[in-house]
């Protein structure tokens, strides 16, 4: 597979008629791959939970466009943001395990790489903050 503009706007434009604003492309070779490895497109407005991820750590690229990353502490407070565009500074963040975060997008048409160790796992309630 090749990640080629055309498929970046084909991705946006599936993100643009989504009701989350946001689709993805799995990567993995099969389903029985045990790692998570997607392109995320992610058009403004969408809304991502404050949530963490207890088994893994997260690794964002921003391929096209930019978002805001938030990183929140148990109570809710926001410790740190970090924005990650795909022309730098900051290309990419690797997300502790166990982090609350959440991220914001900057640019209509922002699609990033996204990777976690194991096979996905619906959020579960105790992984979402509610502030």
């Amino acid at each position: 597979m090749k990640i080629t503009k055309e498929l970046l706007d084909d991705l946006s434009n599936k993100a643009c008629e989504s009701p989350r604003l946001r689709t993805n492309l799995d990567l993995r070779n099969n389903e029985e791959d045990s790692s998570q490895r997607m392109l995320n497109a992610l058009q403004m407005g969408t809304i991502v939970p404050i949530h963490r991820h207890r088994q893994s750590s997260e690794t964002l690229i921003v391929i096209r466009g930019s978002i805001k990353e938030t990183y929140f502490d148990e109570e809710g407070k926001i410790t740190e943001t970090i924005e990650v565009n795909a022309n730098g500074p900051i290309y990419g963040i690797n997300i502790p395990k166990g982090q609350w975060h959440t991220l914001e997008v900057l640019e209509s048409g922002t699609v990033i790489i996204e990777t976690k160790d194991g096979k996905y796992e619906p959020t579960s309630p105790e992984d979402i903050l509610s502030i």
